[in-house]
């Protein structure tokens, strides 16, 4: 039975106070963002020089989401028609409801885009403010920077709570019916800015440090190098506003998938023999409880990111004013979900506290604890690994490498042992009830996501101190900058290479949770309650194809970056080549030459991994039938979360190898070692900020793809409907197979024998 069939009792007076209180949290969280970035506002904008670089930034970033929001649109309309026309035969009695899912996608999806593009404007003023703050000591650029990076998660984890509790208040029972919607337009818009920004980025990464710090010998961010502003265009838009439309997919898809879980639990007769005429009742509690708990994670952020408190000190551990602030979020979650709890779920039968549910919200809390020791263990610039990694690079990039690649496999098969301890924490406490067991899968994300709000504020402290560094550098363009700003900026930066590979490891980990709790709704309207065969043939292919599609998608993003960043390269050398004077600092680059060609480039290389999210979960249900269509789920997730992981930790490691190479050790900034190590950081670039972090949005696309094809997947259509679509999907796919393997370049512009640039000259 599918859940379109769930009736939820009417909601009660009570039940809309308390809709209200949690809209009254996102209020909070919302208006605490808009204090934030005043207090940012307000804070000394620097030199002239320092405001003309950060200009130039801004208005690349700017151009950039715009031309991405004109991009999307068109797919974000015909996938509003499309949910319409599809839910109308479905919901006849009730069209209101077809067109709420239509009206919950686009509201998911705008919500998305502004979580994305309110955390990167203010960020572009932020890395401004902090690298003059710089200046002032550590503590002041610091506490600066993440004041910035708290607006980034206010408004993240607001918008979220925000749109998702209105759409209860509109639609009160039948919301998690249109909730679907509501995730799905998040999740869209999320890989759209995942990818698109992460081809950016990294592209202009590669190719500025390719051809600045391996060919001609200068430094990170000097302002001779044309692609400077492209990389620091790059870190706003995708690890700023990429990674927050990321993270708010991952907080809101992980409620939906809770919510919707709740109403399924009406669906198992255990669950109503167990609760009997109160089932109803307390399945609408079960509903509620998911907003309660995310209303008490976003006080709780709030707290951590107020115990954020810098020491002049802490210079030397600088990740440590983000560790008590964390620790803060954490203990104030666990103590108000126990609180709610207490007040809100009480078994009807007994009258009793059920603490199963809170013991089920700890579950994800530990699982963030763990995946931010494992994080810090593997790419951490102290840690056993990440110092091996340095120690190698004296006899060469191969070992370098392959060490790096050695650690990044280990570390991707404890993360998922991990997430399997907590999904099996779920099965034991609820003793194999099933309803109850997947509603604990889904709350153990949720715990997961309770303090969204802090990580993702330490997320985007990242590409903030990473900016800041990048201004003061390029800011002085005919003097030396001062090497004390530009020690502490470092340091920071290294903190923030952590912090964003920590937040990539929550995100995918809430991915994988949530993906398996959504599972058992595409098994509901699937009809699906026999189980999956693995050994029957046409099922076995569906779970080889779904294994495949993360690697296909991974292939398309890493050789975009490459063709991109061999453009950079190519115009870089150009530059240096053939502008008189400016190695010696008398005349200037052209910067927007490498930003027009990064802009282009990455809206027209994230249609592929996008046709064949949408394209290939399609192609599987009409050709193969339900049942393969939820084994190719399962070969995804898998797939997906091993290599997203395995490509986020091994990337940051070869990062913070190198910048623990640049702090002094093994002979320091220009050394043969420090060579070696920037040659990692660009191998590993694409993998830790465009490949693995796009396998977040793309495993929920997938999933919510196909229980949105569910319905009408089961239904006994005609050979010639089935038959169309398969060919509609293989050339979806094809096509975008085929625009990806073009040639990079052609014979004419020289490969193999590029011009180099010569250290020291033009």
């Amino acid at each position: 039975m599918p859940e379109s069939t769930v009736n939820l009792p009417p909601f009660s007076a009570v039940d809309v106070d308390l809709l209200v209180a949690i809209l009254a949290c996102a209020v909070i969280g919302l208006g605490y963002g808009f204090v934030r970035r005043a207090q940012v506002l307000r804070a000394d904008p620097g030199t002239p020089s320092m405001r003309e670089v950060a200009a130039a930034i801004q208005e690349g970033a700017v151009a950039y989401l715009r031309r991405q929001l004109r991009t999307m649109s068109v797919f974000v309309a015909a996938i509003t028609i499309a949910l319409w026309l599809l839910y109308t035969p479905i919901y006849a009695g009730h069209p209101e409801l077809a067109i709420g899912i239509a009206l919950a996608f686009l509201l998911g999806c705008a919500c998305s885009y502004g979580a994305g593009y309110v955390g990167m404007s203010l960020t572009v003023q932020g890395n401004l403010r902090a690298a003059r703050a710089a200046s002032q000591g550590f503590r002041q650029a610091a506490d600066l920077a993440f004041r910035a990076g708290t607006v980034s998660g206010m408004f993240t984890v607001g918008l979220g709570l925000l749109g998702a509790t209105l759409l209860f208040i509109v639609f009160r029972e039948h919301a998690p019916r249109v909730l679907i919607g509501f995730g799905f337009g998040g999740s869209l818009v999320a890989a759209f800015m995942r990818v698109g920004g992460g081809i950016y980025t990294k592209s202009a990464d590669i190719g500025a440090d390719m051809v600045g710090k391996v060919e001609a010998g200068i430094p990170e961010d000097d302002p001779r190098n044309a692609g400077v502003i492209a990389d620091n265009v790059g870190d706003n838009v995708g690890d700023c506003a990429g990674m927050a439309a990321d993270v708010f997919e991952s907080f809101e898809v992980t409620l939906v998938a809770a919510i919707i879980l709740g109403a399924a639990a009406l669906l198992d007769p255990g669950f109503t023999a167990a609760y009997g005429p109160q089932a109803a009742p307390f399945a609408l509690r079960l509903i509620l409880f998911p907003l309660l708990v995310q209303g008490v994670g976003m006080l709780a952020s709030i707290l951590g990111t107020w115990a954020v408190r810098a020491r002049e000190r802490d210079v030397e551990a600088p990740i440590a004013p983000i560790v008590r602030g964390f620790w803060t979020a954490v203990g104030a979650a666990v103590a108000g979900v126990a609180a709610i709890t207490a007040a809100f779920l009480r078994d009807p039968r007994t009258g009793h506290v059920d603490w199963r549910f809170f013991l089920a919200a700890v579950a994800g809390l530990a699982l963030a604890l763990v995946i931010a020791w494992l994080t810090d263990l593997y790419t951490s610039e102290g840690r056993a690994p990440v110092v091996e990694m340095a120690e190698t690079t004296r006899t060469g990039p191969a070992n370098f490498l392959l060490t790096g690649l050695g650690f990044g496999l280990e570390g991707s098969v404890w993360a998922l042992v991990a997430v399997a301890a907590a999904i099996l924490a779920a099965f034991l406490i609820f003793q194999g009830q099933a309803a109850l067991v997947a509603y604990g899968i889904a709350l153990a994300g949720l715990g997961l996501m309770t303090v969204t709000g802090f990580i993702l504020a330490s997320d985007t402290f990242g590409p903030i101190v990473d900016n800041a560094n990048g201004i003061h550098e390029m800011s002085h363009f005919e003097t030396e900058p001062d090497a004390r700003v530009t020690r502490i900026l470092g340091r920071l930066d290294a903190v923030g290479n952590t912090t964003k590979a920590l937040t990539k490891g929550f995100a995918i980990a809430t991915a994988v949770i949530a993906a398996i709790a959504l599972f058992r709704s595409f098994v509901a309207e699937a009809h699906l309650g026999a189980g999956i065969r693995v050994n029957d043939p046409d099922v076995f292919i569906g779970l080889l194809v779904g294994g495949a599609v993360p690697f296909l998608v991974s292939a398309f993003l890493i050789r975009a970056v490459g063709r991109t960043a061999f453009q950079i390269v190519e115009e870089v050398r150009r530059q240096f080549r053939e502008i008189p004077g400016l190695m010696e600092r008398k005349a200037r680059p052209r910067y927007d030459r490498c930003v027009d060609i990064v802009t282009a480039a990455a809206q027209r290389e994230l249609l592929g991994p996008a046709v064949v999210a949408i394209a290939a979960p399609i192609l599987v249900g009409f050709a193969l039938g339900a049942v393969a269509l939820g084994a190719y789920l399962a070969g995804a997730i898998l797939t997906a979360m091993l290599m997203a992981v395995f490509m986020a930790n091994t990337g940051a490691a070869w990062d913070n190898a190198k910048k623990r190479i640049e702090d002094g050790a093994l002979g320091g900034k220009g050394s043969d070692a420090h060579k070696v190590s920037v040659i990692g950081d660009t191998v590993g670039d694409p993998l830790k900020d465009t490949a693995g972090p796009a396998l977040n949005p793309i495993i929920k696309v997938m999933n919510l793809v196909a229980i949105l094809i569910a319905p009408v997947v089961v239904l006994p259509l005609s050979v010639w409907v089935r038959g169309t679509v398969v060919v509609a999907a293989l050339l979806g796919i094809a096509l975008a197979v085929a625009v990806n393997r073009r040639a990079t370049t052609t014979p004419a512009a020289g490969i193999g024998q590029p011009e180099r640039v010569t250290p020291g000259a033009p």
